[in-house]
């Protein structure tokens, strides 16, 4: 049973989002917050397994409450999936750089949002690297420097505990590539490349392949707009 949070500010949304959620045979929603604060608080001592988690509420946005659930839970027992109006929404660079697991927009089709929901609950990131990419090389490219949020996800000096062969698995992770197309490209077998990721991830203290993918181009590893690496 996936054991889920609703966070937003809006009634209706949240009633929306149960009407559809309750009717799935393995989640249960353990509870609902109308802001940053009380989700924090409900997530921390309830513990679900994910966050459904709104950009924009009153007195603690969802930036920051995103930081402040994966500060106080770094072994990423709870996984936060960003709700945003708009896809490319400067808060939710702020949130990916905060720790969350990606994000969805607020008219995805149920059988998506399910999908999104029980993706995350594996593991994995809703967000393909690849979209992460565009969305980064769109920000970053503006000339604006780092991204907007807190704390400094990126230091040059942690690039220095990885192996040559760890930073080009970064890099490739970085421009969207999945573990079996980077295994093609480096001649090395599946089992390998996601032993190497799990390496980079563990050294450089991330949670996910997301997060990899933003502290690849805050870092300079990937400069935006330089192609895919072959």
């Amino acid at each position: 049973m996936i054991r889920l949070l609703l966070a937003d500010d809006q009634a209706l949304v949240r009633t929306g989002f149960r009407m559809i959620l309750e009717n799935a045979d393995d989640m249960q929603i353990i509870g609902e917050a109308i802001n940053g604060a009380e989700a924090t608080k409900i997530a921390l001592d309830r513990q679900p397994d994910i966050v459904l988690m709104d950009v924009r509420m009153p007195d603690v946005d969802g930036v920051e409450a995103t930081r402040r659930i994966c500060a106080e839970d770094p072994h990423a027992h709870i996984r936060v999936l960003i709700l945003t109006t708009f896809d490319l929404d400067e808060y939710v660079y702020a949130a990916l750089r905060a720790g969350a697991s990606g994000f969805l927009l607020k008219d995805t089709l149920a059988p998506d949002l399910l999908s999104a929901i029980r993706s995350v609950a594996r593991g994995d990131s809703v967000v393909a690297p690849s979209v992460t990419r565009r969305l980064l090389e769109r920000y970053v490219g503006t000339g604006h420097g780092s991204l907007p949020g807190p704390g400094n996800l990126a230091s040059t000096d942690r690039l220095e505990l990885l192996t040559d062969r760890e930073r080009e698995v970064l890099g490739h992770v970085a421009y969207g590539l999945t573990n079996a197309e980077i295994a093609g490209r480096l001649y090395l077998s599946e089992g390998t490349v996601k032993t190497h990721v799990h390496r980079v991830l563990s050294k450089l203290g991330l949670r996910d392949r997301v997060q990899a993918v933003v502290y690849a181009y805050e870092s300079g590893l990937v400069r935006p707009g330089s192609g895919d690496p072959r």
